[in-house]
């Protein structure tokens, strides 16, 4: 196929720019230990290391296998420093193998794949031994992360008047599996608006046509080469290698090329099991063209026809080599490479080869083909010969200034003023970014939010007015609307604008905050990024969420609005068991505030641990429901209001204190006025309560672990237990919040006292929000019940 956007490769092999370079045999040398490396060291693992257990280990011979030739060229001749690259998960023993040949792993780590301590079973950012670009293992989310790393490192320049776009920046580079095209995340990124200018994404997809249960039935590279196509992207396809081409330039060649390119994807897989002289004779096939197929056939050998049957251009490093020659960097790339899975070892294309280990014998055979040796598996190449002399002076290309960390100026703790009237939490939201504006203008500065095409309808108008949009384009783009003056939201785009929106693509922009939120560890520039989408599309969001912040990404993600106090919304906007993701989530502080101020402070709390070694990431999940903020009873003294804020970023604060309570009443956002209700409603009644408002869960839960000597997290407070909850004020609790009732049901087990726990275990329905909340038991008057049935 071949348009203005396709492009298949036969052009010669590059000028050679490395040591040893244009030694296509020293290049087959160090593929070779490649190979090795990489399948003796899952090998190790599951056959030859100590397994007391018996479960399998587990690991990818077959899909390293398939894209050794791509990763060795890759490295060997085109990869710079300011480079990066995604690995494929299954491929991560290939990484390994490079990186111990190139000097960046210690050897000593080649037999320890998953083992504890050892290499990861994917590339892991945080937790692999050796440099590793991008964590991936999920399928999809790895993929795609190069685009939002691209689009973060363009951020990050213009934040230091850098180069905004093109190779100065880098390339950043996916390698992806054909089957993880599958995956719609994949999908919804290469169709977002700002991918089309990210001239510096390349992607390779080595297309091996097999997933893991089966030979994929029909042959879809015409597809995806039309998809990529049609979002924007120069499509290069690598599929045939120098023999098989030669093949096709004899009498009969091209009749041979078509039945090679319109073959069906599983006899190709099962021509890959016959013996040589099988495969000589089925080839021409019985078509009107299977005469001249023969023809171009004739003096060759049984193992010669078999050779340049299975010669395809993702095996070919002179064909990898003129792709890559051809990337024009004006546009994202994707490079398809026709591959076979299990390339070179025993199980290759078989249907079930995917999880597949090899045995003994076959081992054996391989150490024998490829020069190694299963009694010193893991040697490398000597120094002093020509592969040695050509892996060191990688390794020293590759090499990468330390990333030295600036500074974020000190993030406030308080802006000082007490709000009025009726507001909400959500409003808050767009309120704090403004005054950190003029409060902390080199702060603010560092803050980039993205949205998903709500800004407006999540408060963030004033905010974007502010600060501007931020586009990767070349040029900004004009504001038609400028001079309309009942245009409330300016859509002013530019260089240095500090929001980015994205279609409504929620995982795009979790993904995005990934990337944004780890520029302090790859370029030590630290972005301060929040992201705010509907708070019940937070479990769209979930996974490549969760993802990002094992991968290290420090950000604030802003689920609003939320709950069944939603309302008028009905039950598919109405999130119930967010405030349990946000609580059970690693490598995160949940807060729910119930009060402007509480919003306030919890999000200045949460942006200054961001951007750092010993960071963490933040869920603020906000409220549309308008309360007095007189409720709030900030103190007036300095210190108590000092003393009051360090509660509310602690956990918890007691809101309401009773001479004697007959019942504590735990309440959190937007159920904080019900309880004040309630409490009101039981004091008439002759029966004293106390208020406490839980602002994150999570830390009241950590605490509470901490307090019995497991140490979840270095913000958990212990002290503040004994302030909120002391044990000479343990009475019967109510437990209410708009979520699932079993997010504060620990908060029994502090002091061991009969609880009631109320929240929402059922779907909603549309209504006023008073109605909604008696459905679910959350009103005041059901409150007083809980209280009532647990004091008699």
């Amino acid at each position: 196929m071949e348009d203005d956007h396709v492009t298949e490769t036969t052009s010669p092999l590059p000028t050679a720019t490395a040591p040893g370079a244009g030694d296509t045999g020293t290049f087959r040398e160090i593929e070779n230990r490649v190979l090795w490396l990489s399948t003796a060291i899952i090998d190790h693992a599951n056959r030859v290391r100590p397994n007391p257990s018996g479960m399998k280990v587990g690991g990818h011979q077959a899909s390293s296998a398939s894209i050794v030739t791509i990763m060795t060229d890759l490295w060997l001749r085109h990869l710079r420093p300011e480079d990066r690259v995604s690995v494929k998960p299954h491929a991560s023993p290939v990484l390994h193998a490079l990186n111990a040949l190139t000097g960046t792993l210690d050897p000593a780590y080649l037999p320890r794949l998953r083992e504890l301590g050892g290499l990861q079973s994917y590339p892991s950012r945080s937790k692999d031994p050796d440099p590793v670009d991008y964590s991936t293992g999920s399928v999809g989310i790895g993929a795609t992360a190069p685009l939002w790393g691209a689009i973060s490192r363009r951020y990050v320049a213009g934040l230091s008047q850098g180069e905004a776009g093109g190779t100065g920046l880098g390339r950043q580079y996916s390698l992806v599996g054909d089957a993880e095209l599958d995956e719609g995340a994949v999908w919804e990124a290469v169709l977002d608006p700002q991918v089309p200018n990210l001239g510096e994404v390349v992607w390779i997809v080595d297309l091996n046509r097999q997933s893991l249960d089966r030979v994929a039935p029909r042959i879809t590279s015409s597809r995806f080469e039309a998809m990529f196509a049609a979002a924007g992207w120069q499509v290069i396809t690598v599929k045939w290698g120098r023999r098989i081409e030669t093949l096709f330039s004899r009498p009969g060649g091209q009749p041979l090329r078509e039945r090679m390119e319109t073959m069906p994807n599983a006899e190709y897989q099962r021509m890959l099991r016959r013996e040589p002289a099988e495969v000589r004779a089925h080839l021409p096939g019985d078509g009107p063209s299977s005469d001249a197929i023969r023809s171009a056939l004739e003096g060759l050998t049984d193992e010669d026809i078999a050779d340049a049957f299975r010669d395809l251009g993702g095996h070919s490093p002179e064909a990898l080599d003129a792709a890559f020659a051809q990337i024009d960097d004006t546009r994202p790339t994707v490079i398809i490479a026709y591959t076979v899975k299990g390339h070179r070892l025993s199980s290759e294309g078989h249907p079930q080869n995917h999880a597949s280990l090899m045995t003994a014998d076959q081992m054996a055979d391989l150490a024998t083909a490829l020069n190694a040796s299963l009694d010193d598996p893991w040697a490398l190449p000597t120094p002093d010969s020509a592969a040695g002399r050509w892996c060191a002076a990688v390794g020293e290309r590759l090499q990468r200034a330390p990333v030295t960390l600036s500074e974020v100026g000190p993030v406030p703790e308080d802006f000082g003023r007490t709000p009025k009237g009726t507001s909400t939490t959500q409003a808050a939201l767009g309120r704090v970014l403004l005054d950190l504006t003029r409060s902390a203008p080199d702060v603010a500065a560092r803050v980039v939010s993205v949205s998903p095409d709500v800004s407006s309808s999540t408060n963030l108008a004033g905010w974007v007015n502010k600060v501007g949009v931020w586009t990767g384009a070349e040029t900004s783009a004009r504001n038609w609307f400028a001079d309309d003056p009942e245009t409330m939201l300016h859509w002013d785009e530019s260089g240095s604008g500090q929001h980015v929106e994205l279609g409504i693509a929620e995982v795009n922009l979790v993904s995005l905050l990934g990337e944004l939120g780890s520029t302090w560890s790859r370029w030590g520039e630290p972005l301060l990024p929040i992201g705010v989408l509907y708070d019940p599309f937070v479990h769209r969001a979930l996974e490549p969420w969760t993802y990002g912040i094992y991968a290290g990404g420090q950000s604030i993600l802003v689920g609003t609005p939320s709950g069944v106090t939603l309302a008028s919304e009905g039950g598919a906007h109405q999130s119930i068991t967010t405030p349990s993701v946000g609580m059970e989530q690693p490598g995160l502080v949940t807060y729910e505030p119930a009060f402007a101020i509480d919003t306030e402070w919890a999000l200045l709390a949460s942006l200054s641990r961001l951007g750092r070694p010993e960071g963490t990431s933040a869920y603020l999940r906000l409220s549309t429901r308008s309360v007095d903020q007189t409720l709030a009873a900030v103190p007036e003294d300095p210190a108590a209001r000092r003393r009051r804020r360090d509660h509310v970023v602690a956990g918890a604060y007691r809101l309401r204190r009773a001479e004697t309570p007959a019942v504590t009443i735990a309440a959190m956002g937007a159920m904080v006025p019900n309880a004040l209700e309630a409490a009101e409603a039981l004091k008439a009644q002759g029966i004293e309560a106390d208020v406490v408002c839980v602002t994150s869960p999570g830390l009241l839960f950590q605490a509470h672990l901490a307090r019995h000597g497991t140490q979840v997290s270095e913000y958990a407070a212990p002290w503040i237990l004994d302030q909120v909850f002391p044990a000479d004020r343990a009475v019967p609790l109510v437990t209410v919040l708009d979520g699932h009732p079993h997010t504060l049901a620990f908060l029994a087990g502090i002091n061991h006292v009969p609880a009631r726990h109320l929240g929402v275990t059922e779907f909603g329905q549309s209504g006023s929000m008073d109605d909604v909340h008696r459905l679910h038991h959350l009103d005041s008057d059901s409150i007083v019940r809980s209280a009532l049935d647990l004091i008699s």
